[in-house]
Order: C-alpha cells, then sequence, then structure tokens
C-alpha cells in the first residue's frame, strides 16, 4: 500500500453498504452486545483524502470493524463506480440512534470543550437514556484515556476528537481495554449534541448540502476542508475511476 488509489481502494471495499431502514435497524441492534470490541468509523470524502496523504490515518481507519458510508462525496463515488451507495449513513445521524440503543448502559463521552461537554452529557443522559459514567475534552493525553478506560470499563465509548485523532486513539484502545465496549470515532458529534455547532435546515440535509451550510458557520476552520478538500476529492476520484478502468 504506497499510493493514494490503493488505500482508498482498500477503504472502499471495507465499507459496510446499508441499503434500506430494516438493514440499518439490524445494524444498530448488532453493535449493541458483544464478546470482543470493536471500532465504528465513518468515511466520507475528506477521510478518503486524508488517507491519500496520511499512511498512518490510513491504518487506523482501515482497522476498523465496521466502517460506514458518510456523505454525498461518498455517494458520488459509489455513482461513479456504478454502484449502488445504499442509505447515507453519517455519524451526525447515526450516533444518536446507537445511544438510544445503549439505553440504560454505561457510556464514555470524550471530545470537545467546556460547556459543550457537560452539555452533551446532560443531553445523552436526559434524551437517551445512558450512564454516561466519563466525560473527557478532547485534548488530554493517550495515557489519559486509556487509564479511565481501564478503570470505568464503558459499555460505549464516544470519541468526538475529529481525524485522525481518534481513530488512531481507537485503536490503541481496542488493545488496551479489559472489556468489550464500542467505540465510535464520531467526529463533531459531540460538538452537536452539547449545542456548540448547529444542524443546517432539513431541505440542505436531504439534498446533501450539509456540509456547505457548515462551511458558512465556520469558514476559517472549514475552509481547507471543503473549499480545497472537496475539488480535490473529486480530482482523485476521476484518477482513481481511470485506473481501476483501465486496469480492467
Amino acid at each position: 500500500m504506497n499510493n493514494g488509489a490503493d488505500r482508498w481502494g482498500e477503504i472502499v471495499g471495507k465499507i459496510h453498504v446499508v441499503n434500506t431502514v430494516d438493514q440499518a435497524r439490524e445494524l444498530l441492534r448488532s453493535l449493541v452486545d458483544a464478546r470482543a470490541p470493536r471500532i465504528l468509523g465513518f468515511v466520507n470524502a475528506h477521510a478518503l483524502n486524508s488517507c491519500a496523504d496520511n499512511e498512518a490515518f490510513f491504518k487506523a481507519l482501515a482497522g476498523a470493524d465496521i466502517l460506514l458510508r458518510d456523505g454525498s462525496g461518498m455517494a458520488l463515488l459509489y455513482r461513479k463506480l456504478r454502484l449502488d451507495p445504499g442509505l447515507n449513513m453519517n455519524g451526525t445521524d447515526v450516533i444518536p440512534k446507537i445511544l438510544e440503543e445503549f439505553r440504560g448502559r454505561s457510556v464514555a463521552l470524550w471530545g470537545t470543550t467546556e460547556p459543550f461537554l457537560s452539555r452533551a452529557r446532560v443531553r445523552c443522559e436526559s434524551e437517551f437514556g445512558v450512564r454516561a459514567i466519563s466525560s473527557e475534552n478532547g485534548f488530554e493525553a493517550t495515557d489519559r484515556y486509556l487509564e479511565v478506560s481501564k478503570r470505568a470499563n464503558p459499555d460505549l465509548i464516544v470519541l468526538g476528537m475529529g481525524m485522525p485523532r481518534q481513530e488512531e486513539l481507537a485503536q490503541q484502545l481496542r488493545s488496551a481495554v479489559t472489556n468489550s465496549p464500542l467505540i465510535i470515532c464520531g467526529g463533531a458529534i459531540l460538538d452537536f449534541l452539547g449545542g456548540k455547532v448547529g444542524r443546517a435546515p432539513l431541505w440542505m440535509q436531504n439534498m446533501g448540502m450539509e456540509w456547505l451550510y457548515r462551511l458558512y458557520r465556520e469558514p476559517k476552520r472549514l475552509f481547507r476542508r471543503y473549499v480545497l478538500g472537496n475539488p480535490m476529492f473529486v480530482l482523485r476520484l476521476i484518477g482513481w475511476q481511470r485506473r481501476k478502468l483501465f486496469k480492467s
């Protein structure tokens, strides 16, 4: 694996495409009980761009147990490959549903900063009925999270630290925990749950344009990801598609 095209191929090959609402429900139910720790990750255009540029991140993402397709960029990729993209399983929508499945179970929320972390914790407990037994900001040393995971033994760990930190930490947690938690790489989910970031209007969500709303709200932070990253993703997609056609 020495180039971006090969990395894209491996990641796309690992994505679990969900085609129906019933399949989505079954997947969510299957995440609750496990005999071994598992990592759930989400693959969007930014993730594939990052894989092409960052070998360590690629290895961490590829090491996840379950990967789901996230966003309109990935839907475009699937259609270019003449594949059914299935449902958009983005983390902002899926993770709250997972929290509902873990009602009554213990949860660790690690990411973002105060006061948004505390607000996310209160919301998770009141709205989803989970027991938030640990909340840590997203800027602690890795050893801190490893130590807390061993002491608290949560059933679910939600990492809201962004790429690539959360994916790399997830790999270390899976090796260190003494129980069998589901470890979610959740991106900005704690910012959303804590009220730091708002969702786009529903019509923008339905059109796959939530990224544009986020760029409008946070132009400085997201300029590189979207204004530079989206055209780069399309160029890489065209090149990857041509390479696959040439090889076939």
